[in-house]
């Protein structure tokens, strides 16, 4: 329902304004405030873990994903529910406006979890899993969670939601992401959850 009302309250901001074509600074004030903070804050700092931090997330990365929401591409059940239809009108430059929005917003500290999980992720984080033929996350997230362009920052991010995502990458509910299911197939549910519970803390 509420993935409903916010796509009708974007069809609403795209009549008479320029979202349609390209968003200028005023159009994606509004956006960014009205439509994007109901689940992403107004700041890419939301309050709930249904829903991914954005705030300094990667430019390139950000803008990959929407257009993997609004292409179809990108398919597992957040996406359909919320994505899918919030992305069909932004208009390529658009994208990547709002791309740079979230990049350039200030990310949130991570936080430590339960001690337990954090010394499993980090040992799964720095090193991998060998005998399971998981590489080490930090080959391509950084030493310090951070990523780069494409592969996406990872600390700060709930730990909740970074499960939900290895999970959806497992089963291929996410599909457009070949090497994380290949990072995540012979993972356990305890495994993700400590290095979803560690790179979160970063």
């Amino acid at each position: 329902m509420r993935a409903v009302v916010l796509t009708t309250a974007l069809m609403a901001l795209c009549v008479g304004s320029s979202v349609g074509h390209s968003a200028d600074s005023q159009d994606l004030n509004r956006l960014t405030t009205y439509i994007c903070a109901t689940c992403h804050g107004t700041d890419g700092n939301g309050s709930s873990s249904a829903f991914p931090r954005l705030a300094g997330q990667h430019a390139v990365y950000l803008e990959t994903q929407l257009k993997a929401f609004k292409d179809q591409t990108r398919g597992d059940p957040s996406a359909q529910a919320y994505m899918w239809g919030m992305s069909s009108l932004l208009t390529p430059d658009t994208i990547k406006q709002l791309a740079a929005y979230y990049a350039s917003q200030k990310p949130s500290a991570g936080k430590a979890g339960d001690a337990a999980l954090m010394t499993a992720g980090k040992a799964i984080f720095e090193q991998g899993i060998g005998e399971q033929g998981v590489p080490a996350c930090q080959t391509c997230h950084g030493a310090n969670a951070q990523g780069k362009d494409v592969y996406p920052r990872l600390a700060g991010q709930y730990p909740e939601y970074l499960l939900k995502q290895l999970l959806f990458f497992q089963s291929l509910a996410r599909s457009n992401a070949p090497l994380m299911h290949e990072v995540s197939d012979t993972m356990t549910f305890a495994q993700m959850q400590a290095v979803a519970t560690y790179a979160a803390s970063k």
